[in-house]
């Protein structure tokens, strides 16, 4: 970014990189070194055991030799958006402004691109702060349409990431778990007014979103835990290559050893053909 520039204004390099200008004037509140530390372990021990809770959690990160308590690290699991995944009672009240819609994929063949997409959010470590990424996937495929990258865990990055996705296709579905960012008005009203239907995992259960889980893992071991961002900016240049290499060069199992890309672009066309 370069605030000077007279000829590219502030707000159009914000659009040609893809960041909200939220993003780029928000300014995070500072975080300690040791808790920075720390909120690096408690993201490698919860991708690796996403079923920790808080009591787990602060015990693995002591014997780490990083004493943390157990309200510390849930205060700061709440800062990195994440909760141990199992069943449980709802304890708190639902936002009653935010519409909650039923799962639509248990009993749900999916196959084919484009039957299916979701969203979800993880957090993204740098030198000396965090960030929040989004991903929009198709769940046939496991193609990645578009990913954003914010500073902030408000809803602007997500409906972004969605309408940039939505300028090349569009589902049938639209699934993610009930985060606030994904409930909100601003995020619903998008799907609402591309007549797609919104599919949300039941409360505590993120494997309703197994797709993206299983994507979370694959970025975090492939990418971010193998770089060091200096800022913001790095990690989106980073994240951008990593994307690529992803949708276009890594081959899954799952796939028949095809990739992504040759997976959503193989059914795009066949379904265009048989139409």
């Amino acid at each position: 970014m370069e605030p000077e520039n007279r000829q590219v204004s502030i707000g159009r390099q914000c659009e040609l990189l893809g960041v909200s200008r939220a993003a780029y004037y928000y300014r995070p509140r500072p975080v300690s070194h040791e808790n920075l530390l720390i909120m690096r372990l408690l993201d490698e021990e919860y991708t690796r055991h996403p079923f920790y809770g808080a009591r787990r959690l602060s015990d693995w990160v002591c014997r780490q030799g990083h004493p943390a308590g157990r309200e510390k690290v849930g205060r700061l699991m709440k800062e990195m958006g994440i909760e141990a995944i199992y069943p449980k009672k709802p304890l708190s009240l639902k936002n009653k402004e935010h519409k909650i819609y039923p799962y639509l994929l248990r009993t749900l063949k999916i196959n084919r691109p484009d039957q299916v997409w979701c969203s979800d959010i993880t957090y993204v470590r740098m030198q000396r702060s965090f960030a929040y990424l989004t991903v929009v996937m198709d769940w046939f495929g496991r193609y990645v349409l578009s990913w954003g990258l914010s500073l902030s865990l408000e809803s602007n990055f997500c409906v972004l990431a969605l309408e940039k996705a939505l300028e090349r296709a569009k589902p049938g579905i639209f699934n993610t778990d009930q985060g606030s960012q994904f409930t909100s008005e601003a995020f619903t009203s998008v799907l609402k007014d591309a007549q797609v239907q919104i599919s949300m995992d039941g409360k505590g259960r993120a494997f309703d979103n197994i797709m993206v889980e299983r994507l979370w893992r694959t970025v975090k071991y492939e990418e971010v835990y193998l770089n060091e961002y200096a800022d913001h900016f790095s990690a989106r240049e980073h994240l951008g290559e990593y994307f690529k290499f992803y949708n276009e060069e890594r081959r899954h199992s799952g796939l028949g050893k095809r990739t992504p890309s040759a997976v959503y672009q193989e059914g795009s066309e066949g379904l265009v053909a048989s139409a």
